[in-house]
Order: C-alpha cells, then sequence, then structure tokens
C-alpha cells in the first residue's frame, strides 16, 4: 500500500526548502572607504554570487564597539539564522546575544570566546604583515618606518612586531616609529599622524586603521606606503609599494554552506598565506627583483610550515630576550601578544 503525503505537507516542505537562509553582518566602519570594513563586505559580495537567492544578507555599518553593539546584534539575531560580528570590540556584546539566542549561530572576527552557538575567525595577516616589513625596507633610504596604529590590542601589536621583524631581515638597523588613533576609522586623526611620522624622518608609512588615509597622504609627501586590509594602489599610484590583503569569502562560504548542510559546529578558524586568507598584492614595479624573489622564498617557507615569524631570537624594546634561539611563539602566546620587539620606538602602548 502506498501512503501519499497530503498536500498541505508538500507545499510546506516545498515552501520551507525555498526560504533563503538570512545572513547578517555588523561594521565597524563604512563599508565603502577600503579599509577592514570593505574586506568584509567584498566577502558579503562574494557570498551573493555564490549561493545566489539561497542567501539573504543584512548588513549595519558603523556600529560603535562595547556596549553600544548590544542591540544592534541583538536585532539582528531577531531577523536572521547567522550573524557576523566583525570587530574585536563585538565580543562580548556577541557572546551574550548569543547566549539569549541558542538558535541563531554567530561568528566573530579576531575574538577568543566561544559557545554552543558561536564561533570565532581570523586570518594570520602578520605572515603578510612580515612580508610587507620586508618590502618597505628595502625601499627605505632613511632606515625610518613610520606606522600608523589603531587600538593597542595583541592582533595590532602582533602585526606591528611582524612588520618590524621583517624589516630587520632586510636592514637589521632599520627603526620603526609608531603612532595611535585610538580608534579604528578617524580619518583625520590617520592624517594628522601620518604628516607626523614622515616629518620625523620616516620614508615609508605603513597602517593598520580602516582607511587609506596614510597612503593618500604618503602619494602627497612624496614618500612610500604599504596598505592595509584591502589593495589600496589606487590611493597612492607612486607610493604604495604593496597592500597586505585579507581575503574573507571562503571562509564565509564555507562557513555558510556548513549552516545549509546541518553540519555547522563552533569552531576557532585562524588561516593565513596557506590558505591566501592574507596575502601581498600590487607589489610596486620599482621593488628590486632580488628583493621580490626574497619574498616568495619566505612566503613558500611560511606556507611549508617551515619558516615561522616569531622564531627566536627575539628581543623586545628594552632588549631583553623574549624568545630564545629557534623556539618559536605558541598560538596562544600569539593572541596574548603585549610587548613591542626591539628596533620600535615612539609611543608604545599596553593593555
Amino acid at each position: 500500500m502506498k501512503y501519499l503525503l497530503p498536500a498541505w505537507l508538500i507545499l510546506l516542505s516545498l515552501s520551507s526548502n525555498a526560504i533563503p537562509l538570512r545572513v547578517a553582518f555588523v561594521y565597524v566602519s563604512p563599508a565603502g572607504d577600503a579599509g577592514w570594513s570593505y574586506s568584509h563586505e567584498l566577502a558579503r559580495q562574494y557570498l551573493e554570487k555564490t549561493f545566489g537567492e539561497r542567501i539573504q544578507t543584512q548588513v549595519v555599518e558603523s556600529v560603535p564597539e562595547g556596549r553600544q553593539a548590544r542591540s544592534v546584534i541583538a536585532e539582528l539575531a531577531q531577523n536572521n539564522d547567522i550573524v557576523f560580528t566583525t570587530s574585536w570590540g563585538y565580543m562580548i556584546p556577541t557572546q551574550r546575544i548569543a547566549e539569549q539566542f541558542p538558535n541563531v549561530k554567530f561568528e566573530h572576527a579576531t575574538g577568543m570566546r566561544r559557545g554552543d552557538n558561536l564561533s570565532t575567525y581570523a586570518t594570520r595577516a602578520y605572515q603578510a604583515r612580515y612580508l610587507s616589513g620586508m618590502v618597505a625596507a628595502a625601499m627605505s633610504k632613511s632606515q625610518r618606518l613610520g606606522y600608523v596604529a589603531s587600538h593597542p590590542i595583541a592582533e595590532v601589536i602582533r602585526g606591528l612586531n611582524a612588520f618590524t621583524l621583517g624589516a630587520q631581515a632586510i636592514n637589521p638597523a632599520i627603526k620603526v616609529e609608531v603612532q595611535w588613533t585610538n580608534a579604528w576609522y578617524a580619518p583625520d586623526k590617520s592624517k594628522r599622524i601620518s604628516h607626523a611620522l614622515i616629518d620625523n624622518g620616516a620614508d615609508v608609512i605603513a597602517h593598520h586603521v580602516d582607511s587609506p588615509t596614510p597612503v593618500q597622504v604618503a602619494e602627497a609627501r612624496g614618500v612610500y606606503a604599504i596598505g592595509y586590509h584591502s589593495d589600496m594602489s589606487e590611493f597612492g599610484p607612486k607610493s604604495h609599494l604593496v597592500s597586505v590583503v585579507h581575503d574573507w569569502g571562503k571562509i564565509y562560504a564555507n562557513r555558510i554552506q556548513s549552516v545549509m548542510d546541518h553540519t555547522w559546529s563552533p569552531k576557532d578558524l585562524w588561516p593565513g598565506l596557506k590558505q591566501n586568507t592574507s596575502h601581498l598584492a600590487s607589489i610596486n614595479p620599482d621593488v628590486p627583483l632580488e628583493v621580490i624573489n626574497r619574498i616568495n622564498t619566505t612566503t613558500d617557507a611560511i606556507k611549508a610550515g617551515d619558516f615561522h615569524v616569531f622564531t627566536g631570537p627575539i628581543k623586545n624594546h628594552r632588549s631583553r630576550t623574549r624568545v630564545r634561539e629557534n623556539d618559536q611563539l605558541t598560538d596562544t602566546e600569539l593572541l596574548r601578544m603585549n610587548w613591542y620587539v626591539e628596533g620600535i620606538e615612539g609611543d608604545l602602548k599596553f593593555f
């Protein structure tokens, strides 16, 4: 005997399959300003192209970090299946809201707190940072590099240290001066600091802020610049040496697919050069071929696991050994980094 499903149940099944997965993103800065949030926006657009009508995305831009983010994340949780909160300062609010919405999936960028429905993800940008430091040192005549930094958290300090170590691999005498905006997105302050660093002798400017302002200032002042987050070559046709670029698209696509496949589980993802989630883009043709060859060799070694950026001996800014010869910092130590390598000068903040 055949058992036929009722018509209403067939229709319900068909309609449920047609409902798109609702995906939300929270950005800490404007999405269109070529910085951190722009890199996530490119990934969101990649998702829409990849999944088409199977997903429906929603974005909220320029959301302040901390307690102010809670209401935004909570509202998104009421109307979405998965929420990506894309800045360090969203960590605690995301954890709190995740506990209140156990049926919603949450993915937090660069954080360390997880739960039954809360994952974390990041990219090992420090690996590409190291390579960009090699480029900067090779092109510097003053032996002074400038660094416009946002907040003195482990992620930013780790990138600054990696950049400095890469520069010292080319020129051990190199110095890196850092100054802080105390904000992810503060173009005016980034502009003032960039000018100040150049006035202090820096002839290459690197940064960890969410706008291309340092590259634009370098272009105007006739010095070189290193872009960050996304390809910033268009903002400095003459000044731009290379950009350290994040590519979140495949990370997001894999997580979305796991939700669709009902295989999603909380994870801590930290890929890097090997997975191409961070890499160099638009290297200036003025960079000497021998430097490019050395960068390529170092890149291959990092991908193969034969070279680790934070391998000793490494001294701190007080010339005290922090990593002994042949020792390597663990991921836990990298995630908690709050000290500066030798050769970094300026306003050294700690957390």
